[in-house]
């Protein structure tokens, strides 16, 4: 009595069998969906193509492959190591190429020849940034030499690998002084340095970083450099920029009101008897001298006064 009535002759009535229930139950089942927690939890999961865009931000101008390493540069070059390698392997875009991160290790550890070796793997197809980045390793390499007396090596080193490249002749006779009289090397500014060590290897690295381009190795301090940018673009864009605070704010579009530019009288020169065409302060700020219609000229002693209301300093001129 409660259920629903058919009113259907039992000859229309339509008989589904055991199989077509089970389909039909399976096609069901697939309508209903994984619940997903809206904070990103463990029952979320990431679309295929989620985070795959080629471009990012709102004008689609900035390449997300560059975007990424540079932002990894700038955690290492903080000194944040732990959240550079996470970030690198989160996002699986690398700071370096793996042939990149061997020239780096062999720099480090000082294997000259590997260095070369792997120098010529990278794939630079300039001929002359090329032989200008072995030019400098083989230099560190002549250095350590003499710096370890073994001048003969560093006599080898000259004439069959660095002279063969046939680049910055000035330079090469400037070593070969060196290695026969050490006192030159005073000349050439290398004079008590020490190239063993771990710093001046690092040293050599940011040399050879200038030198090769930046989508092999990414130069130094990129991502501040590109900030410091942005602010100065914002600060010349400024109408109203006339403050000497020189801070700039990362957290919003620098933008100076209109209080920034004088915009009230403080002291009418009254001694002229027609418009006044020019003003200008003595070097000193202590003297003002304006030109007028009435083709008189007043110098005007400055006097530095208060204004309580304004609890700001003005000129008067008396």
């Amino acid at each position: 009595m409660y259920g629903v009535q058919d009113d259907e002759p039992p000859s229309k009535r339509v008989k589904v069998s055991s199989e077509d229930l089970e389909s039909l139950s399976d096609s069901l089942s697939l309508k209903f969906k994984e619940p997903v927690d809206p904070l990103g939890g463990s029952m979320a999961k990431a679309l295929p193509s989620e985070g795959k865009e080629e471009m990012v931000g709102s004008k689609g101008i900035i390449k997300r492959v560059e975007f990424v390493r540079i932002i990894t540069k700038a955690l290492y070059s903080l000194g944040y190591e732990r959240s550079g390698a996470l970030l690198e392997e989160e996002s699986g875009i690398h700071l370096h190429s793996p042939i990149v991160n061997l020239f780096r290790k062999h720099i480090l550890s000082g294997s000259w020849d590997e260095s070369i070796a792997t120098l010529h793997k990278i794939g630079l197809t300039d001929e002359k940034i090329l032989k200008s980045a072995s030019f400098l390793i083989l230099e560190h390499k002549l250095f350590e030499h003499l710096e370890s007396n073994k001048f003969m090596d560093a006599l080898k080193t000259l004439r069959s690998e660095i002279t063969p490249l046939s680049i910055n002749e000035k330079r090469v006779h400037e070593l070969a002084g060196c290695i026969v009289s050490p006192s030159q090397c005073a000349l050439l500014g290398s004079e008590g340095k020490s190239f063993n060590g771990a710093r001046s290897r690092l040293k050599l690295l940011e040399d050879l970083q200038k030198l090769l381009p930046p989508t092999v190795m990414i130069p130094e301090r990129r991502l501040e450099h590109l900030v410091e940018q942005a602010l100065n673009v914002q600060r010349e864009a400024c109408m109203f920029h006339n403050s000497l605070d020189n801070s700039l704010s990362l957290y919003s579009d620098h933008q100076c009101g209109r209080d920034q530019i004088p915009s009230r009288t403080m002291q009418v020169l009254q001694a002229h008897q027609d418009e006044v065409w020019f003003v200008q302060f003595s070097n000193s700020g202590k003297y003002l001298a304006s030109s007028s219609n009435d083709r008189s000229a007043i110098i005007w002693e400055v006097l530095i006064l208060l204004d309580e209301d304004l609890n700001d300093v003005f000129f008067l001129a008396i």
